[in-house]
């Protein structure tokens, strides 16, 4: 089902489980920007960065 693989994630789990269907989703789509399920995969990139924007802190140069 469709909702068990676009959510938005608010734990470190949910998050994890995005980026493993986004790496399914990359061995699927590869570069092919026309391949049916490449919106998805954008769609989820998104989401896997609003996430990191969120709780994951940014590095610093020294």
């Amino acid at each position: 089902m469709l909702t068990e693989v676009v959510f938005v994630p608010h734990a470190q789990s949910e998050y994890q489980r995005l980026t493993e269907v986004l790496d399914d989703l990359i061995d699927v789509v590869g570069e092919d920007e026309d391949h049916p399920l490449a919106s998805l995969m954008e769609v989820i990139g998104v989401l896997i960065e609003k996430y990191e924007d969120e709780h994951v802190p940014e590095l610093r140069e020294i």
